[in-house]
């Protein structure tokens, strides 16, 4: 499989749009809450998923397209962290929000490890 081939199944992609939106979504009522810290970091690391894995779409090579979705699987658990903190002790948390994050963790472990180094 050469560099050209390496393309992310749409289902990531979309995904990982849908979950920027929702964690948009939700950071704007943390922040009516006046929760402006938790509200950027969850920010942060919720979007941050989706765009790392647009970026691994333009890598240079498959030790950068492995490279890119390691970030953003990272990212995925980082959101996850900061999610369970603000629904433990903050607000709830919708449950779509979790299940998105944890099918996004189960597609981005899957995907690196099937692409061949």
């Amino acid at each position: 499989m050469s560099v050209s081939e390496l393309r992310i199944n749409s289902v990531v992609q979309d995904k990982s749009f849908l979950f920027a939106q929702l964690i948009i979504r939700f950071c704007l009522n943390l922040k009516d809450q006046k929760h402006y810290e938790l509200s950027s970091q969850l920010i942060r690391s919720g979007t941050s998923v989706g765009a790392n894995v647009r970026e691994a779409q333009r890598a240079e090579s498959k030790k950068d397209f492995k490279h890119k979705l390691r970030i953003a699987l990272k990212e995925a658990d980082e959101t996850k962290y900061w999610l369970e903190l603000i629904h433990s002790e903050i607000t709830t948390v919708d449950k779509a929000i979790f299940e998105l994050n944890e099918e996004l963790v189960k597609l981005l472990v899957a995907i690196i490890k099937n692409t061949q180094d």
